[in-house]
């Protein structure tokens, strides 16, 4: 073996821990929409991110945990985006300039019709896309059909350890690891162990040229990573993982995946400070991050921010929230017409709440985003109905 098809191979190898593929490399026209959405996994607290501060059925439901209506004259407090609903102090730096720049909405009172409140449920529901009703396909993803349906138009790329039931059902489509940013290629014991295995062979200089070039590039994407973050959030964060997302999907990908997990807030949940404003902090600058490493591509891009469902509507005995229903989701890009809660909406009362106890549903997530997918890739009645059997698109002008 030559000492460059050796560092080649090494090279390879590496990588093919990063990621997974089923098949060919994708390229993407460059001026193709970009689509990502991302799965919080855990059912967040919606009610705890967009505030219904008119609402005193709100405060008197939520004794430890609400967040303070919003004050004109602290700039700390939650942010008022109209006369009914606020942004939690933890999204105000992050998303309150985006929101007033028209990049950000928010469709409150939406998810599934899946009711079982189970995580593991609903979040197959959700990928699946399929209604509730009639034969069901277990390993048929929404992302999967609407990539086959768009051919080479939109690369798609899952950022997760594992092909998500989501882009199942389709071929070629690759995955990738976030997990291993900012790790080096290869720990000292395992170089140690490479260099000794290899010690008075003639291909002792390749395996020491290839280990060094290997922590080299390692240290010089961790440098880069260590930028691009600006100290907002620590190299592990979503800040991080979310730039690098952006980079991929800038340059080759046109269709991505990713999901979050730790928002399953049962106990000690916090209001403005705690560990859900943590969470949304972190997710808020990451998504900033995202759209700042996009430049001019934000422009033709559009995040969904979704959850399997939201959480019950008054706080539990241990100061957190359980399982519920109704959920707020997230609409995201550079070109989108934000600014604005969009959707069908309900005043927030007692008399309005699923079962005494959840936000209904009212828009339902696969009619949600038909409708932008259609804006965004002009899909026809009959290709809706391949990536969504059974829904008619909710156009609610986004795009």
């Amino acid at each position: 073996m030559q000492r460059r098809h050796f560092i080649q191979t090494l090279a390879s190898v590496v990588s093919s821990c990063a990621v997974g593929f089923a098949g060919k490399l994708f390229a993407a026209p460059p001026a193709s929409p970009r689509f990502l959405l991302v799965f919080l996994r855990g059912g967040y607290d919606c009610a705890n991110m967009l505030v219904p501060y008119s609402s005193d059925f709100y405060y008197e439901s939520r004794p430890n945990i609400a967040i303070a209506k919003p004050n004109a004259t602290a700039n700390t407090g939650a942010l008022a985006l109209d006369a009914d609903w606020a942004l939690t102090p933890a999204l105000r730096e992050s998303l309150g300039p985006m929101y007033k720049n028209k990049e950000v909405a928010f469709v409150p009172f939406a998810g599934t019709d899946d009711l079982s409140r189970s995580h593991f449920e609903t979040q197959d529901n959700i990928e699946r896309g399929q209604p509730g009703h009639g034969k069901q396909e277990f390993r048929s993803g929404f992302m999967a059909r609407l990539s086959t349906t768009l051919g080479g138009n939109a690369a798609p790329i899952a950022f997760t350890d594992a092909l998500p039931l989501a882009f199942q059902g389709a071929s070629d489509i690759p995955n990738i690891s976030l997990k291993a940013v900012g790790k080096p290629a290869f720990d000292e014991r395992q170089a140690a162990i490479l260099t000794s295995m290899y010690a008075g062979n003639h291909l002792q200089t390749a395996v020491a040229d290839g280990l060094e070039l290997r922590q080299h590039v390692a240290k010089e994407f961790e440098d880069e990573m260590m930028q691009a973050n600006r100290g907002a959030v620590s190299a592990k964060g979503f800040a991080v993982e979310a730039t690098r997302i952006a980079r991929l999907m800038r340059d080759e990908y046109r269709l991505g995946f990713v999901d979050i997990g730790g928002w399953d807030t049962h106990v000690n949940e916090g209001g403005a400070q705690g560990p859900l404003a943590n969470n949304l902090d972190n997710l808020g600058r990451g998504l900033a991050a995202f759209a700042q490493e996009l430049g001019p591509d934000w422009k033709n891009t559009v995040v969904v921010v979704v959850s399997e469902f939201g959480r019950t509507f008054r706080e539990n005995g241990n100061k957190g929230t359980d399982h519920g229903h109704g959920s707020v989701y997230w609409v995201l890009g550079g070109g989108i017409d934000g600014g604005r809660i969009a959707g069908e909406q309900v005043k927030v009362q007692q008399s309005t709440l699923l079962q005494n106890r959840d936000f209904p549903v009212l828009n339902n997530y696969r009619g949600l985003l038909a409708g932008l997918y259609v804006r965004l890739w002009g899909l026809s009645p009959a290709q809706v109905e391949k990536v969504f059997p059974d829904t008619k698109a909710l156009d609610l002008r986004l795009v």
